[in-house]
């Protein structure tokens, strides 16, 4: 497993290294990534979605779905709780602290999780996305509202909006597809398949675009980075994986495995590029967001497979 994953990330980091250097030979203009993003959210991550619901969400995988939901919820709320003080060890400052919280909390499960899980277990990717809806949802009531943009004030009715996007309504209309056994045209089917796996090679080239914009002297200079980097890329993945191991060991727990991989997935992810994103849109400094996305992607392509293999997957 360490073979196979380490050359997964060696894909992934090839085309990291496009984005960064068409990005630093300006072939492409400093833009060009906050667009990407955008078709990113809106057409790829949707139509990867919807395409694996459609194939794989049947009635006999009905029954996992609310456990699988209420086990991802239960390890959201504990590592939001962990981030939140992990970020005030690190910094005093608030804004830092906020920042550093939602880059624990909600790792690069999406552009970077759903790629390695597709390559590594694609038998478990539907299952994958069902236990990353939890970390979504608080995202988009909590996390990029209170967290990146400071509207501590968001009335329930705009959390709520928040949550009708494109995705959750691809996810919706590909859950229903697939439960109903519909046959969909094949032109359809194909275009939506097409569409979902240009999704892994276009995060990682987003990926190196917004890296090829930071100043990288500045980014790497701030000591607090590398203790946030060391405890979303090894701490969080072997607290939570080890107890979720001596627990299910001691009380005898018959769990199927995909309730595992997908924790130690999400929670073996790079610190997310929201962090860089979300406040540059609003005129916030992102340098530590951006030293903290930089350097542990670059750590991940090692981090990720060792604890991958440790745990014997």
């Amino acid at each position: 497993m360490l073979i196979i994953s380490l050359k997964q990330m060696a894909v992934l980091a090839i085309f990291i290294m496009i984005g960064f250097t068409v990005s630093k030979l300006k072939a492409v203009g400093p833009e060009a990534a906050g667009v990407l993003s955008k078709l990113e959210s809106t057409v790829f991550i949707p139509a990867l979605v919807m395409g694996t619901f459609i194939t794989n969400f049947t009635t006999e995988k009905l029954g996992a779905t609310w456990k699988i939901l209420l086990f991802s919820t239960g390890i959201t709320v504990i590592g939001i709780f962990i981030s939140i003080l992990c970020a005030k060890i690190a910094s005093r400052d608030r804004y830092i602290q906020k920042i550093y919280t939602y880059g624990l909390a909600f790792a690069n499960f999406g552009f970077m999780g759903i790629p390695i899980v597709s390559a590594l277990f694609p038998q478990y990717e539907m299952y994958y996305i069902i236990f990353t809806l939890p970390l979504w949802t608080f995202i988009y009531v909590w996390g990029v509202p209170s967290l990146l943009m400071g509207k501590e004030g968001s009335s329930v009715r705009d959390k709520l909006k928040a949550l009708v996007n494109p995705m959750f309504i691809a996810l919706l209309i590909g859950a229903l597809i697939g439960i109903s056994g519909l046959k969909m045209p094949d032109f359809i089917v194909s275009a939506v398949n097409t569409c979902g796996s240009c999704m892994s090679p276009l995060a990682m080239i987003i990926t190196g675009m917004t890296f090829a914009n930071m100043n990288v002297k500045k980014v790497l200079s701030d000591k607090s980075i590398y203790f946030i980097s060391v405890v979303r890329l090894i701490v969080l993945p072997l607290l939570f994986g080890g107890v979720y191991l001596l627990v299910t060991k001691l009380l005898s727990l018959d769990v199927p495995e995909y309730f595992f991989i997908c924790m130690l997935c999400a929670q073996a992810m790079p610190l997310g590029l929201n962090t860089v994103v979300v406040p540059a849109a609003y005129g916030k400094d992102t340098s530590v967001a951006a030293g903290m996305a930089l350097i542990s992607h670059a750590i991940s392509i090692i981090t990720i497979p060792v604890i991958l293999t440790l745990f014997g997957l």
